[in-house]
């Protein structure tokens, strides 16, 4: 029974900061990448950052890399998401995934949360 559970979104407005947590519990954190994904309506699920357990490296949807950080703590198996500098383009349901592979594409996943809504304002 795992689960990802989401949390934080809310409305922001532009230029606003916002942190968000995704709790696993049901697999081993501490040997899972940890990824966040986000999708607005009518657009595709994109990959924002992910966090690779193995290498302890971090890797960036490059427009998004010095607003948007990714860190976790293996001791509470959270994940967070430090989004800065919003505008309403980060405007999306923010998911939590997490997979043991290499790829950062949603089929690659092997777990997902519900997601959490982010709407920023102007």
């Amino acid at each position: 029974q795992v689960q990802l559970v989401e949390s934080g979104g809310r409305l922001v407005q532009a230029g606003g900061s916002l942190r968000l947590s995704c709790v696993a519990s049901g697999l081993t954190f501490s040997t899972n990448n940890m990824a966040w994904f986000r999708q607005a309506p009518g657009k595709e699920r994109e990959f924002v950052t992910g966090s690779q357990w193995k290498s302890n490296n971090s890797c960036y949807q490059v427009p998004l890399k010095g607003r948007f950080t990714i860190s976790r703590d293996n001791a509470i198996n959270t994940v967070y998401l430090q989004m800065n500098s919003l505008t309403p383009e980060d405007t999306a349901t923010y998911y939590c995934a997490a997979n043991r592979g290499v790829l950062w594409t949603s089929n690659a996943m092997d777990y997902w949360g519900k997601g959490t809504l982010v709407t920023v304002g102007l």
